[in-house]
């Protein structure tokens, strides 16, 4: 099996448990968060219906600079986090199913201005800031949601709000 095919079938699984947390989260108390020190629910959500773009950029961008390629998006409702989240993961999907095994030893950079955080071949910073990223995100909105009384979908088995 490919890489990418490998990555795109895990990117396609996953997706399911992503839509299924997004879909909860209350988008009216977008601006709540759990501490002063933490995202807003709001910020959290978007960034996860987001982070699918970091495998295009990990794929497109060899040498990324937070300074040059990073642009926040915020999102006020739950439609547009939906639809973004839809775009995002269409775009890594068609994205990877470009890419040759060979493309996935380039390595890739990240920093911010001078400052070199990163140098890593492109399929560990796919499976880390692609996918690991993702998935403690996601954990995380499974935190607020359930501090905001909102029932958290089961993601690898059944949660304490869907018993199997």
């Amino acid at each position: 099996m490919a890489l990418k095919d490998a990555f795109i079938a895990e990117l396609k699984h996953e997706s399911g448990s992503t839509k299924k947390i997004l879909e909860r989260v209350p988008m009216d108390k977008k601006d709540w968060k759990p501490h002063e020190k933490s995202m807003t629910l709001g910020k959290l959500a978007t960034h996860v219906a987001d982070i699918p773009h970091w495998v295009c950029d990990i794929l497109h961008i060899d040498e990324f600079d937070f300074m040059q390629h990073y642009k926040p998006v915020t999102l006020s409702t739950h439609d547009e986090l939906m639809k973004h989240f839809q775009e995002r993961l269409g775009a890594a999907i068609a994205d990877l199913e470009k890419m040759s095994d060979e493309d996935f030893k380039k390595i890739w950079v990240v920093k911010r201005g001078d400052q070199v955080f990163f140098n890593l071949p492109k399929v560990v910073a796919i499976r880390g800031w692609g996918f690991s990223h993702l998935f403690h995100h996601r954990g995380q909105l499974s935190v607020y949601l359930r501090l905001l009384d909102v029932p958290v979908p089961g993601m690898y088995g059944p949660s304490a709000d869907e018993p199997m």
